[in-house]
């Protein structure tokens, strides 16, 4: 069971008002400051870190802005796999907006990934002034050079690993550069895509690159306290805080007098008081302050009326700062102007969350931080107010206007869209998010489905032609490594297979083939414990390129260097480590529940830590003396060891509805119907013939001690 503080789960249920279960989940997750909790406790996109966080933002959005004001003709390079559709679909869609004549590029067919010099030249020749690369671009180094030099300028857009030299791009943006200034290296590409599209939005609107310095005073014990912060693009830039005891303090030895010199704009909340409180501190300064109140009071209804303290006590903003100021909160409450004033920052931007959320979970993402608040407003948007194009799509997967989670994703949504760009039609996805006409969007999205179709036969004969190499190849690296080259394997269900052999062989695997124009490329994929991005670094000298994450990466080479390629991995093969087979999987217990704690209402727990994936799983439950009340299986398996069941659990004064997978075998051995147990189980809804119940899945169980 994951252990949590007690001190830790008490600071965190005063502080934000939770109930003891909900608590001990953040506790035991590791989710102990202010700032942390905020991206599991708030829906808000106005949480989201600030773009211009990013060092280059600037540079990219003036860039963009230029290319309004010239008429530039711009072309977008994307990737083809969920990720790159949706970013390269995002970015092209909002560009056009502009007025801008935006094309894009993506790997068509056997294709290589990112940006090439072939298609520079193509870009060249079109006539384009303007490149932008989306989840992709960051190890085109020579490419991005030969686009420069020729006259075209390049920003790059990607979350991929640098290598040691960066691409010589007008503009950066990349969370995973060191140095860019982010606070979060995990997003997905299309949310550094919709980080840049926010960005823009604000370069175009009258608060860009126009500085401003927000001020608070009141009363302490015989001083004044004063508090100023600079604001520039809603990122505090730097913060003076000064106890005055009037008369006492030189007016020219203030730190205070000395930040608010600098000849900007003076902003308070309510003139008056403000003014009272700076007299009496500095008689003699000349301090001239404009009042936000009526400003804030035209757009933010919650405003009226009420005092800056008493803002500060209902203030979610200054909740997740570590020390609570009235400061932080006028802060919060300029950001919210500032949003509320411009539509496009706010209103108008939530619909682009669909395709963010679509992306981050496709590509497996860590479902911590920022992300967590970017997919949560995508699943609503989905959910509520899906974009025209994607409700012939949604129709299509029973989906249009059913409450969604990650897994909809995962299993539904992902699938179909990944299908286009294994199979070298990622144009098909684009065409689809990018269509204005419902009739041609549904086209779009019934040719997924054949792709989809074509996909899973490719990869299911491609399976079961392969396991015997891949394992004698598990047997000859040692059980460290899977690595199988087939010709034969379609380019596009590399990665595919990749995972598939990490599931079974639980070690890194590779999948290598060969593309229509001679090259080998190839997949491999890895668990957390093995960074394939450094792996991959080994062998760069036999690459043509290569690149990705820690536990994916893609690669291609001359396929004479194949051979050699196999040899000297397994000549390293005994320096790498490897996941222990024999080792039984630990089940983590967010929370072990009492019977009175056991109830309906459990749900809202539940759906609180939603969306769930990757490095953040489902809540994992423990009860302990339930009873089996009745148990039947499920004829699902011809091995009847394998069969699913489903029992009743009874709890307290409830009983549950209960499924365990696969679990036939254990019927008799371990448990049986009547018999007290402990079982560990996830909860969640089941939907079937139109009605709901809550379901148990259960995980283990044993026969209560």
């Amino acid at each position: 069971m994951k252990q949590a503080a007690f001190d830790d789960m008490k600071a965190l249920q005063d502080r934000f008002a939770l109930d003891l279960i909900s608590a001990k989940i953040l506790a035991g997750r590791g989710i102990h400051t202010p700032d942390a909790a905020k991206f599991y406790l708030e829906n808000d996109i106005s949480f989201l870190h600030n773009p211009f966080l990013f060092e280059d933002m600037e540079m990219f959005c003036d860039r963009i802005l230029q290319a309004i004001e010239d008429g530039d003709k711009v072309r977008v390079f994307g990737d083809r796999d969920v990720d790159g559709i949706t970013s390269t679909s995002l970015l092209v869609s909002e560009l056009r907006s502009y007025g801008l004549d935006v094309s894009y590029t993506v790997p068509m067919g056997d294709d290589p990934y990112g940006v090439t010099i072939e298609n520079i030249k193509k870009a060249i020749s079109d006539g384009v002034t303007l490149a932008i690369t989306v989840d992709c671009g960051i190890s085109c180094v020579d490419e991005i050079d030969y686009a420069q030099s020729h006259g075209l300028d390049v920003l790059v857009t990607d979350h991929h690993i640098a290598g040691e030299v960066l691409p010589p791009a007008s503009a950066i943006i990349d969370p995973k550069v060191v140095g860019c200034g982010y606070p979060f290296e995990s997003l997905a590409g299309v949310g550094v895509a919709a980080k840049c599209i926010w960005a823009i939005r604000f370069a175009r609107s009258k608060f860009y690159n126009a500085p401003i310095l927000l001020l608070h005073s009141y009363p302490g014990n015989g001083t004044v306290v004063i508090e100023a912060a600079r604001i520039e693009n809603l990122e505090v830039t730097g913060r003076v805080t000064e106890e005055v005891v009037p008369g006492i303090l030189p007016e020219q030895n203030s730190r205070l007098l000395k930040f608010l010199s600098s000849g900007l704009p003076i902003y308070v909340f309510d003139r008056d008081p403000e003014m009272a409180q700076l007299k009496k501190a500095f008689p003699k300064a000349d301090i001239y302050t404009a009042e936000l109140r009526d400003e804030f009071e035209k757009v933010l209804p919650a405003v009226k009326g009420r005092s800056l303290f008493a803002l500060s006590a209902k203030s979610r903003f200054a909740l997740y700062t570590q020390v609570r100021s009235e400061l932080d909160t006028l802060i919060g409450l300029f950001g919210a102007y500032v949003r509320a004033s411009t539509p496009s920052l706010y209103k108008d931007y939530l619909p682009l969350m669909d395709l963010v959320a679509i992306g981050t979970v496709s590509d497996l993402m860590p479902m911590k931080d920022e992300n967590r608040i970017l997919v949560k407003a995508g699943l609503k948007v989905l959910e509520t107010n899906p974009r025209d194009s994607m409700r012939p799509f949604l129709s299509m997967q029973n989906l249009l206007g059913h409450k969604l989670s990650t897994t909809d994703i995962g299993w539904q949504i992902s699938p179909l869209m990944n299908a286009s760009g294994r199979l070298g039609r990622p144009d098909v996805a684009i065409n689809m998010l990018l269509s204005t006409d419902q009739v041609q969007a549904l086209e779009f999205a019934q040719q997924l489905n054949r792709l989809n179709k074509e996909r899973q036969k490719l990869g299911e004969e491609a399976w079961n032609r392969l396991q015997p190499k891949a394992r004698k190849s598990y047997e000859s690296f040692g059980t460290k490594l899977v690595l199988v080259n087939d010709t034969n394997i379609a380019r596009g269900i590399t990665g595919i297979i990749a995972t598939r052999l990490l599931k079974c062989f639980k070690c890194p695997s590779m999948v290598i083939t060969a593309t229509d124009d001679g090259r080998a490329i190839g997949s491999i994929r890895s668990n957390n414990d093995f960074n394939c991005h450094d792996f991959l670094s080994r062998y760069s000298d036999l690459f043509e390129d290569f690149g990705g994450h820690a536990c994916a990466g893609g690669f291609s080479l001359d396929p004479d260097k194949v051979d050699e390629l196999s040899i000297r991995i397994s000549e390293d093969i005994d320096y790498m480590d490897c996941p222990d087979l024999e080792h039984e999987e630990i089940l983590e217990i967010d929370a072990n529940l009492k019977p009175e704690d056991f109830n309906s209402s459990i749900m809202k727990i539940i759906e609180r830590f939603e969306p769930y994936g990757e490095q953040s799983g489902p809540i994992q439950f423990m009860i302990e003396g339930a009873r089996i009340e009745n148990l039947n299986v499920m004829q699902n398996s011809k091995d009847a060891s394998q069969a699913h069941l489903r029992m009743n659990l009874s709890y307290g004064s409830l009983q549950w509805p209960s499924v365990f997978w696969s679990a036939g075998q254990r019927v008799g051995e371990d448990f049986d119907e009547g018999e007290i147990v402990d079982v560990v189980f996830r909860m969640g809804r089941n939907y079937y013939k139109n009605q709901e119940m809550i379901q148990l899945t259960v995980l283990d169980i044993r026969r209560h001690q």
